[in-house]
């Protein structure tokens, strides 16, 4: 990467249960205007924006910008899975690195159904049907529970067959993120869970349980990416940049390993962290704080050792020995995470990044992370796609 890209603002609003939310299109809107003012910049500045959802329909885009203004703005469309907020931002970070413009806005927002992920379009195949065949043929389907749980079940037992797994462990995952919780004012879920609590909340899949699973939720964030030298021009705080950046989507051993760790994104993680590691000339040992992708308990758990924060083999005792929150080795999901704070799937890539950004500016309050300096981001998407995103405030 030539130069570093400033985050000059992000903005974020309260996430709610499906039913509940008002429109996409507001809620896009107020995320968009919240970043704007934050950045201390006019609309007419963007010089393209980027929204990303996965449950509306074409232009969605289009629908929430354009009750902030009618600049004539290029308007980019993203949907990629859960990656979709993060692909956004990707998108907003390229255009302002290689010059196409100078600022860009980053978008994401879902306005979401209750229950189970399903698909939209019963005519024809779904895009990740690779994926279901592939799991069919490791472990087979259950038609009374959910796909993705199966997913995520089925990951949970081949790493627990390789290397042994506390059931514990998971469940410790589920109350930390509620303790996180408690202290970030905009997170969905916020009263304390026990381990018990955890474990003895409803069966999904195997050894997935309720409280294991992040809820559908509704919801907006967004992110003003610009130039240091915009930035300067526009007195615009620049203290937070964008250090690196890696996606990646799915390689041949996602399909022909017969392994569920594979197809729930491991290797991309690996791959993408590797990269961003390289990219950035640090390694996972300078991270400070992490903002992961914990759509279920057993991702944040697998993804520890993708990411490299903990050696292959010893997630368990990563988090048995609590060094997955303050007072240990690195803090992740300060704010909750999609366990807690709730996954509007489009918003949930741009919540990360404006979560990141206030625990590097020193804005976190009760939860800030103490002399943070390094920001990570993992965003996955099944289906699949992974971005990975370094921050730094040095």
């Amino acid at each position: 990467m030539t130069s570093k890209c400033v985050v000059a603002g992000v903005g974020m609003i309260q996430f709610t249960k499906p039913g509940q939310s008002r429109s996409y299109s507001e809620m896009g809107e107020e995320a968009a205007r919240l970043a704007i003012k934050d950045a201390g910049i006019e609309y007419t500045d963007i010089g393209q924006v980027f929204a990303g959802y996965v449950y509306a329909d074409s232009t969605a885009g289009q629908a929430a910008v354009y009750g902030i203004g009618l600049s004539g703005v290029p308007v980019f469309n993203v949907n990629n899975a859960c990656a979709s907020g993060s692909t956004a931002l990707f998108l907003a970070r390229q255009a302002v690195e290689s010059g196409v413009c100078d600022c860009a806005l980053a978008l994401g927002f879902e306005q979401m159904n209750p229950g189970a992920l399903g698909s939209v379009y019963t005519d024809r195949k779904m895009p990740a049907y690779r994926f279901v065949d592939r799991m069919d043929a490791i472990q087979g389907l259950d038609p009374n529970a959910p796909g993705t749980a199966q997913f995520y079940g089925g990951a949970a037992k081949q790493y627990g067959d390789k290397y042994g797994a506390d059931p514990t462990s998971f469940a410790k995952i589920a109350t930390k993120a509620r303790r996180h919780a408690a202290n970030n004012p905009l997170a969905l879920f916020k009263e304390a869970l026990t381990v018990e609590d955890v474990l003895n909340s409803k069966q999904i899949f195997q050894s997935v349980t309720r409280l294991q699973c992040c809820p559908p939720t509704c919801g907006a964030a967004a992110a003003i990416i610009c130039t240091e030298k915009f930035a300067k021009e526009n007195g615009l705080s620049s203290g937070v940049k964008i250090v690196a950046q890696e996606m990646v989507t799915d390689l041949d051993g996602t399909f022909d390993e017969g392994s569920m760790l594979q197809l729930i994104g491991y290797d991309i993680t690996k791959e993408a962290s590797s990269r961003l590691y390289e990219a950035a000339s640090v390694g996972p040992e300078d991270i400070d704080v992490v903002e992961m992708h914990d759509c279920f308990t057993v991702n944040e758990f697998v993804m520890y050792e993708a990411l490299g924060l903990t050696p292959e083999g010893t997630a368990n005792q990563f988090v048995q020995d609590d060094e997955n929150t303050y007072g240990g080795k690195i803090v992740t999901n300060p704010s909750g995470g999609l366990l807690s704070k709730g996954h509007p799937l489009g918003a949930t890539g741009l919540a990360q990044c404006a979560e990141l950004v206030w625990q590097l500016r020193g804005d976190a309050s009760k939860r800030q992370v103490p002399e943070a300096k390094f920001g990570l981001q993992h965003n996955l998407g099944l289906g699949g796609a992974c971005v990975a995103t370094l921050y730094s405030n040095a």
